[in-house]
């Protein structure tokens, strides 16, 4: 008798929500709870109990196959987490921290790339044959790329608030502009290197300009509709309707717009979901009133993005015959990005004369990676297999990722937390 997919889900959220009882226990974020969870719930450890305790194609398996059907929930959550973090961008904060977070942004996207360019360049010298320019320019390019989902949950598990915290928000939202940029120009010219073909501008420059001016276009007009909506439907309930119309209609349109017929075009729903966040806390007053039941509303949305994440992670990465050239790569991959993105943010923050706690502790708030991270590493190991020259770098490329991320979502709360609390953004009754 086949496993349903329903009790599934109701295990998952079971055993994330009981998670938290033990993360509050070892003071930990919830964050790391989940991710924990979907390690446990997913295919290399429970699913083995409906694969006759086997690891042969565990990969097809019935947990396998749950997971990827569920792959919708990912995008939608990460919607969610767009928008929100779009309110945070009111024309009244943006006048304060405008230049500051301009600044801050692409120095600390491009601190992490650079870092992490010129730490596997050292070892493309010494392993010519394994990591290849193609390899050493798109994993600098993932590297720009911050995930905002778990430093948004830290911040709000520990209801955080502050310079630091008005600061982050903005940046977070803008790195994955700049992430985006980044790697249509770096993946263009690896891939070029590696197959011999002719540079073009338009994907290197035009097409990403192009399509994160659509994008914005497109969150500004859903994020009009939402507030002209609010001028005849007043409760909050409706309104979050509007709200939960605008992020399905932003993934609407990035699906429709990657047809050929249409252009082609690899349009940013995070983008378009965070323009429409920020034209709709700028232009309503009361717009706080929505995000307090939209806060309400996509906790369990969040719990499960996170569950699910731990539970795509491909643990067989570690058992097979290159499992220490990933490990050795993506140890490498972790601490040059760490340091680059605490060194880019430093700078950043001191060019602009920010205060101390913006300074030393905004790069530490940066280190996780995951949502978009992974998508660029799955969009390039498909366009990579299209070739046979460069199959082996795309797959190469997403095991590092995968490994990477495994070890940034675990860590990465933690920092987080320690750095908002060292910055003396959590409030003294939430250490207690």
């Amino acid at each position: 008798m086949e496993f349903p997919i329903f009790a599934y889900i109701a295990l998952l959220l079971l055993a994330a929500l009981l998670s938290t009882r033990l993360m509050k226990v070892l003071k930990l974020p919830n964050v790391t709870g989940f991710i924990i969870t979907g390690i446990i719930m997913g295919p290399f450890v429970f699913g083995v109990l409906f694969n006759n305790f086997s690891y042969d194609g565990i990969k097809n398996g019935t947990i396998a196959q749950y997971i990827s059907r569920l792959g919708w929930v990912s995008q939608v959550a990460l919607g969610f987490i767009a928008f929100s973090i779009g309110t945070s961008f009111k024309a009244s904060s943006l006048k304060a921290l405008g230049k500051k977070v301009l600044v801050i942004t692409v120095l600390e996207a491009l601190g992490g790339s650079l870092i992490v360019i010129l730490a596997l360049v050292i070892l493309h010298l010494c392993m010519r044959n394994i990591v290849g320019m193609e390899v050493v320019l798109t994993l600098g390019a993932i590297a720009s790329a911050t995930a905002p989902a778990a430093t948004l949950m830290v911040i709000r598990q520990y209801k955080a608030r502050g310079k630091l915290v008005d600061t982050l928000l903005p940046v977070v939202a803008l790195d994955d502009a700049v992430a985006l940029i980044l790697f249509a120009i770096l993946f263009q010219i690896a891939n070029s290197i590696s197959t011999g073909s002719e540079f073009s501008a338009y994907k290197m420059i035009a097409k990403p300009l192009i399509e994160i001016g659509i994008s914005l276009g497109f969150g500004a007009i859903l994020g009009l509709i939402i507030v002209f909506a609010n001028r005849f439907f007043k409760s909050r309930n409706n309104r979050l309707v509007f709200c939960i119309f605008s992020i399905f209609a932003a993934l609407g349109l990035y699906t429709l717009f990657r047809n050929q017929q249409l252009g082609g075009f690899e349009l940013s729903s995070l983008l378009m979901c965070m323009m429409a966040g920020a034209f709709y806390a700028s232009l309503r007053e009361d717009s706080g009133r929505t995000f307090d039941v939209l806060d309400r509303f996509t906790t369990p949305i969040y719990m499960m993005f996170f569950v699910l994440s731990g539970a795509s992670l491909d643990l067989s990465v570690f058992f097979n015959e290159k499992g220490g050239i990933v490990l050795l790569i993506a140890f490498i991959y972790i601490i040059s990005r760490v340091i680059g993105k605490w060194g880019g943010a430093f700078s950043g923050a001191t060019i602009t004369k920010c205060e101390n706690e913006i300074r030393y502790y905004l790069g530490l708030t940066l280190i996780p990676q995951a949502g978009v991270a992974i998508g660029l590493a799955t969009n390039a190991n498909a366009l990579f297999s299209e070739n046979p020259v460069t199959a082996e770098a795309g797959s190469l490329i997403l095991a590092i990722i995968l490994t990477s991320t495994l070890v940034y979502e675990l860590v990465g709360p933690l920092v987080s937390k320690f750095a908002l609390k060292k910055a003396n953004q959590i409030p003294v009754e939430e250490k207690q």
